[in-house]
């Protein structure tokens, strides 16, 4: 385990590179600035393993949990402060020595559907093509309509909104809080209530993770 910081009056969070991640990372910031008068916040950006895979099922690559593996590994050694993560990629079970120091308000759990041309899941018509990246989103869409092509859908939440423009499907399932966030919430053609799509544990929440030995950290 490295020692603890010197740093008395700064804090470094870790974040991922996403327009998104960055955006969460920001929030973040500005609540400890305004929280703690005097503390300057600066982010440390980190490509992650899920950031550099761009082929294949991340299911079988090892998860969302390879969202948060780097900034895990920066944080034991030191490199940064505090890892800020969408609750929903990270682990059930956390690395020795690292804890979740704090979960910010929840956004909208639940999942939305956007479509250009069609203004429900329900209408959509047989065989359109639904993009989606989560297993979980994909086993429930098949179980509502199984009469829908549910195909995979990775990247951020720009590259899977572009893939909708350019008409490669017809409709895509994102998370409400993502888009939320991204001030994007009037491109969701429709927020799917959880009785038909239960959403991941956790999604809506930013948790922040810390080194249990640095009890020291402002709140």
């Amino acid at each position: 385990m490295a020692a603890t910081s010197d740093r008395t009056n700064s804090l470094v969070l870790g974040t991922r590179g996403s327009r998104l991640a960055l955006c969460q990372a920001n929030h973040v910031k500005g609540l400890l600035e305004r929280s703690n008068p005097g503390l300057k916040v600066s982010l440390k950006v980190i490509q992650t393993s899920g950031d550099k895979l761009r082929k294949g099922p991340l299911s079988e690559a090892g998860g969302k949990y390879l969202f948060v593996k780097e900034i895990e590994e920066e944080l034991l050694k030191g490199g940064v402060d505090i890892g800020v993560h969408s609750v929903k990629d990270m682990p059930s079970i956390l690395p020795t020595g690292l804890v979740i120091g704090a979960i910010l308000k929840r956004e909208d759990p639940r999942d939305v559907f956007l479509s250009k041309k069609f203004d429900s899941l329900l209408h959509l018509p047989k065989k359109s093509r639904v993009g989606t990246g989560s297993i979980r989103r994909q086993a429930q869409l098949r179980n509502f309509r199984p009469d829908l092509e549910v195909v995979p859908l990775r990247g951020n939440v720009e590259t899977r909104l572009r893939k909708l423009a350019t008409g490669q499907m017809a409709a895509v399932i994102l998370a409400a809080a993502g888009l939320i966030r991204l001030g994007l919430q009037g491109r969701i053609t429709e927020y799917l209530p959880t009785t038909l799509m239960l959403p991941a544990v956790g999604q809506g929440g930013i948790g922040l993770e810390i080194r249990e030995d640095r009890a020291e950290l402002p709140r």
